[in-house]
């Protein structure tokens, strides 16, 4: 278990300084846009894949603290996984927020996310950039 300032000094370090923010203008990126209904988040993710390996994942967008640091989490998590990797530790991710046994040292920074369950309101926003990429990766694998 993280204490709670340490999740807040990670929250806000990846909210002010957003890992792999910016999209590319390169067509060989899948992308996804997601919007919540309910709040400012609206964000595009950008995943590009190579021999089953996840070489670059990218968002953009408007989104809260909890949209933006969650998102830029998972892409550092998720960058330079094989595509299978990747997917376990999003559903790792998600076992978390819905309060099932979950591999911690697998989530890394993610963790500081282990409470965000009692919020019922914020779960979109923790969850909007991580449902993209996971729908990005399950297309791919879909595709092969």
């Amino acid at each position: 278990m993280m204490d709670e300032s340490l999740k807040r000094a990670i929250i806000m370090d990846h909210y002010t300084k957003p890992h792999n923010k910016g999209l590319k203008d390169d067509e060989s990126y899948k992308v996804i846009h997601m919007a919540s209904d309910s709040c400012i988040d609206d964000i595009t993710v950008q995943v590009k894949v190579e021999n089953d390996v996840v070489k670059d994942v990218r968002f953009d967008g408007v989104g809260c603290t909890i949209a933006f640091s969650s998102t830029s989490i998972m892409t550092d998590l998720v960058k330079n996984k094989k595509v299978d990797d990747a997917l376990h530790i999003i559903d790792e991710y998600y076992n978390m927020i819905d309060e099932k046994p979950y591999d911690e040292d697998l989530l890394e920074e993610a963790n500081a996310f282990d409470t965000l369950y009692k919020q019922a309101n914020r779960i979109k926003c923790g969850t909007i950039g991580i449902k993209a990429i996971n729908s990005l990766l399950r297309e791919y694998k879909n595709e092969e």
